[in-house]
């Protein structure tokens, strides 16, 4: 079983084999440059040749006064093999081109005056040998004894780490003690590896992403099945990934800007959970202003967090154990009608209502019927306004 599972996560992570745009990487580390100098940043899952993250920190090397800048490949990389022949890293037979490596960059030249360098060939930088590029005994994952080591000798972290390994490569990270910039998937907020972290204050959002989906180029072998895929105007495939975030431990003004809420609490309004010792607020514009209590509130929420203003007090799931009940033996009937006993209500926020709701899905629990709202953070305001009516 062991080692199916570890087939099973090989396999998924080269489907998310994602490469970030570097406009959006540029976008967002310009809210970190104070963090950068005189830091080592390490990509460590990132192909030099192809990997965006790679470019922009050689682009801004001497802008941003890093130190130095690693880059690790891993033994599967599609285009690894094809440029490492160009550096005469490996003799050339076909079995070896596939080797992983690592590149080490501490000198580039500024020719543009103002610390930067203009676009490169990434063959240049290696060429005058006063950079590294070196092939790497095991496969280069990012758990693997050598990457662990570069880990170590690390400031910050920046990398798309494969999206079906986040909660391992989170793990890695504060296990290391490692500052970073990372992006993965908005449902990763409620992995149990993840959410306490959050709900701790030693990971938030980033500050570029907060709506809509982005485009990543994949390999060209990548099936190209589903909407909003496509070929660039040169030749690269990519597909468009809703839903992400930027995940980071390096602090940012932004994190500390207080919401505007001009919402007043009301009973009819706001709803009361049936299992949970809270109001459910169903957008973060509605949070009321006056609510002294425990809410519980969309998790892009945490787009707008300011733990300044909010205690996060836990997670709609089952594992965060915040619930107040548990829900027996229980009937979901599905907006068609369909009847089938399951015990979804109780990894959710769980709202009772009167009648059965028109075209939505909702439960029956001996007799009653609630209606299951999507994963909600629970909150707290810490500094709530008065009640309008004592008001003085």
């Amino acid at each position: 079983m062991a080692g199916n599972s570890a087939l099973s996560a090989a396999v998924k992570a080269k489907k998310d084999e994602f490469y970030t745009q570097l406009t959006d990487i540029e976008k967002e580390m310009r809210y970190y440059r104070k963090h950068f100098k005189g830091k080592t940043v390490f990509c460590n899952c990132d192909d030099p040749f192809e990997s965006n993250f790679f470019k922009y920190f050689v682009l801004n090397f001497n802008r941003l006064g890093l130190k130095k800048l690693i880059a690790t490949c891993y033994a599967t990389s599609p285009i690894a093999g094809q440029q490492l022949s160009l550096f005469d890293v490996v003799d050339g037979e076909e079995e070896q081109r596939n080797k992983p490596y690592k590149a080490v960059v501490t000198k580039v030249y500024d020719v543009t005056g103002d610390g930067g360098v203009d676009m490169f060939d990434v063959a240049e930088l290696f060429k005058a040998h006063e950079n590294e590029l070196v092939e790497l005994e095991g496969d280069g994952d990012f758990r693997s004894e050598e990457c662990l080591a570069l880990l170590d000798e690390a400031d910050i972290v920046v990398t798309n780490p494969p999206f079906s390994l986040f909660r391992e490569y989170v793990s890695v990270l504060m296990e290391h003690e490692k500052h970073f910039i990372i992006i993965g998937n908005v449902n990763a907020i409620t992995y149990k590896e993840v959410f306490p972290l959050i709900m701790e204050n030693k990971i938030w959002i980033g500050a570029s992403i907060h709506s809509g989906d982005r485009a990543f180029y994949v390999p060209d072998d990548y099936p190209l099945n589903a909407a909003g895929c496509g070929v660039d105007a040169d030749g690269r495939r990519f597909i468009r990934v809703k839903g992400v975030r930027w995940y980071t431990n390096l602090d940012l003004k932004q994190r500390h800007e207080e919401l505007i809420l001009v919402k007043r609490y009301t009973p009819e309004a706001y709803p009361f959970y049936d299992n949970y010792d809270g109001i459910n607020v169903d957008a973060t514009v509605d949070i009321p202003c006056d609510y002294a209590g425990m809410m519980g509130v969309p998790i892009t929420f945490l787009d707008k967090y300011s733990p300044d203003q909010f205690e996060i007090l836990g997670v709609t799931q089952s594992w965060c154990g915040v619930a107040s009940k548990v829900y027996p033996r229980q009937v979901q009937v599905d907006k068609n009608g369909k009847r089938s006993q399951v015990t979804k209500l109780n990894d959710g926020a769980a709202i009772k209502v009167d009648t059965p709701p028109a075209n939505k899905t909702y439960y029956e629990v001996d007799g009653e019927l609630f209606i299951k709202t999507y994963a909600r953070v629970l909150i707290r305001n810490k500094h709530p306004e008065q009640p309008k009516e004592v008001q003085q």
